[in-house]
């Protein structure tokens, strides 16, 4: 069966990951789970080379744009795409979510990435006193980027998403802050592969958990992505209110 091989090699303060053989809906895992490896270790930008890429499987393309995704709201490295074959340009274009599509590898190495967006984060412990830290940074965030309408819900959100963390994963919580261009982002890295699971709003235990019915109810959306050797839970609020 054709399968498919990712190269990893640093190049200066960038990664470069080359991408050998068939793009299909069963080779797409193998390419997203190395570049949540390399994203996981924050180089200045991800350039990955399709030049020794075929698509077999042109919806395999959209492993690009929802890592793309991913690298927005975690952990803010860019993702930028070398793709020397038209057919397979046109369908990163084509697709749905935005993609860097660079001409070359030489370029993507030097190219000045997009503008970070602006993010604040702290790594927290398992500890009493970590849910308040979380609240207190947030609305430190929001703050400092003219959001003080958001400064409520988004303390709630960081507050019970390390809650979370310290809770079932009992592990170090690193918590970001990111305002992105639409969107506050609120996420939370553990090290714990658990996915968090919403429970019923019908619960007769007073002492059930209830901390992600309350980031649902107040997040415009949430939801969780696997990273190397855990997850993250992230949340997102709109900058501006809805029109009323």
């Amino acid at each position: 069966m054709p399968g498919v091989h990712c190269e990893v090699e640093p190049a200066g303060t960038r990664l470069l990951v080359r991408v050998h053989g068939e793009l299909t809906l069963a080779t797409a895992p193998r390419v997203r789970a190395t570049l949540l490896k390399c994203l996981m270790e924050r180089p200045d930008a991800v350039v990955v080379d399709l030049e020794r890429a075929v698509v077999a499987d042109p919806h395999a393309v959209a492993v690009f744009q929802a890592a793309s995704r991913q690298a927005s709201l975690w952990p803010g490295t860019p993702l930028l795409i070398v793709a020397t074959d038209p057919r397979t340009t046109r369908l990163l274009e084509a697709g749905y979510g935005r993609v860097a599509l660079i001409a070359t590898v030489d370029e993507a190495l030097t190219v000045e990435p997009r503008r970070h967006m602006p993010s604040m984060s702290e790594v927290l412990l398992p500890l009493t006193g970590a849910a308040r830290r979380a609240r207190a940074l947030a609305r430190d965030a929001c703050d400092r980027w003219g959001l003080e309408h958001l400064a409520g819900p988004a303390s709630l959100i960081a507050g019970e998403l390390v809650t979370n963390a310290a809770t079932h994963a009992n592990t170090m919580a690193d918590l970001r802050l990111t305002r992105g261009r639409r969107y506050l982002m609120v996420a939370v890295r553990d090290g714990s592969t658990q996915p968090p699971v919403l429970p019923p709003t019908s619960s007769p235990d007073p002492a059930a958990p209830r901390g992600l019915l309350l980031v649902d109810a107040v997040a415009q959306r949430w939801g969780t992505l696997p990273a190397d050797d855990g997850k993250v839970v992230w949340a997102t609020l709109p900058l501006r209110p809805p029109a009323t």
